[in-house]
């Protein structure tokens, strides 16, 4: 296993290739993958050596819950957020995308309304329709500056007498916001007046830069969190997605009961090693997220720099959480679609923004929580791609089925 160096232990290039990474193996050697949301940083000391015992007992039988994970638990939500939460309130799950899944299913009925705001990450759009409700669409309001907000007329006018579940992501996946204590509580004076559930997705609380801290949805007041369901993971902060933790934080007994319910008989339980993961993240892991928050913030602001200095044509707006950049190539001058581009001509692989809803269109998500040199490698590619393209002469560039015909001809040759 490679060594973390003393002074800049997340400057290691560590090679994924060969480990069925889906991040690395789901593309050609020649691509530089910066697109799903994991990061190439060596995971938590602590929660290596907490896997190294268990692996040692050699035993991987039927597993029960760690006896401290709950404790520790909600000891870290008070410790980061001042939130106060009873442990009986957790339901452990395997991941955050089964978590709204389940919320779903725990709180809607076939043809109730799922109120999201797209752009937002792909699973909690499909979410509605696979418990058979509909989906109700009231897309985030995006500012001259790049910076989203949600339109609080818009939302409080999409809401119907069908309408019971809203499904939140903050930190936002994939705008990158974090959004403020005062427009949490107006969403949550809309969702106690028409008589929803919130489900929030808060994978991302962790990465909230420039000094800001996650404010949890359901720490606002009672009456909220009797209306809530939080989902939270390790999974994000300390890079263990592959091992497959979540939990769903419930604090009203009815509600949670229900969620509990819809889950029987579909959700697996967690596995042995990802209890092992959890339990020593959450108890020993504070020291390095710190000083990996600050590399991943340095990350922030080279990319943020980067582009509107070397991109031209590519706009990006404040990222104030999460280690993922949404980069809007309307106005580049590219052919078609800009994920197509940057895959074919820079040889990098990126998240397509339409799968995030046609507000996405023209966009492309780019993960940032890599060593820095792999980001630059990254950038440069884009940066080199794009001026080959813009500096083409005009007389070249008739119209799109020329410009497609000539990239055809880039990647045949």
């Amino acid at each position: 296993m490679a060594k973390q160096t003393a002074l800049r232990p997340f400057d290691e290039q560590i090679d994924r290739r060969g480990t069925d990474s889906t991040k690395w193996s789901s593309f050609d050697d020649d691509i530089l993958p910066m697109w799903i949301a994991d990061m190439d940083f060596l995971c938590p000391p602590a929660v290596v050596a907490a896997l190294r015992d268990r692996v040692e007992h050699g035993v991987f039988g039927y597993t029960l819950e760690p006896k401290d994970l709950r404790d520790r638990l909600v000891e870290y939500l008070d410790r980061r957020y001042d939130w106060k939460v009873a442990p009986e309130a957790l339901v452990f799950l395997p991941s955050v995308v089964v978590g709204f899944n389940l919320a779903c299913q725990a709180v809607v009925r076939p043809g109730d309304g799922v109120l999201v705001q797209p752009p937002v990450y792909y699973p909690i759009l499909a979410a509605p329709k696979n418990a058979r409700a509909v989906a109700q669409h009231c897309p985030l309001s995006r500012s001259a500056t790049g910076r989203y907000e949600i339109d609080f007329g818009r939302l409080e006018a999409t809401v119907t007498n069908r309408t019971r579940l809203y499904l939140q992501c903050n930190p936002h996946n994939p705008v990158g916001r974090e959004f403020s204590e005062q427009e949490l509580r107006r969403v949550a004076e809309i969702a106690l007046r028409r008589k929803l559930v919130v489900c929030s997705d808060e994978i991302h609380a962790g990465f909230v830069f420039d000094g800001r801290r996650h404010t949890p949805l359901a720490s606002l007041s009672p009456e909220i969190e009797a209306r809530s369901i939080t989902l939270t993971a390790p999974s994000k902060t300390f890079n263990v997605a592959g091992l497959h933790f979540a939990a769903a934080i419930i604090p009203n007994k009815i509600l949670r009961e229900r969620y509990v319910q819809a889950k029987r008989g579909l959700v697996s339980s967690v596995n042995a090693l990802g209890y092992a993961a959890a339990l020593a993240a959450y108890r020993e892991g504070d020291a390095w997220f710190e000083d990996l928050l600050a590399y991943v913030e340095a990350n922030r602001d080279f990319v943020v720099d980067f582009v509107r200095s070397e991109l031209p044509g590519i706009g990006i707006g404040p990222i104030e959480a999460t280690y993922l950049a949404w980069l809007d190539c309307r106005d580049a001058g590219i052919p078609g679609d800009p994920y197509e581009f940057f895959l074919r001509e820079a040889h990098v692989a990126t998240v397509p923004g339409a799968i995030f809803g046609s507000q996405g269109n023209g966009f492309v998500r780019l993960n940032f929580a890599c060593p820095r040199a792999t980001l630059v490698e990254g950038l440069r590619r884009m940066r080199s791609a794009l001026r080959e393209w813009q500096e083409r002469p005009a007389s070249d560039l008739v119209d799109e089925a020329t410009a497609v015909a000539w990239h055809a001809s880039r990647v045949a040759g």
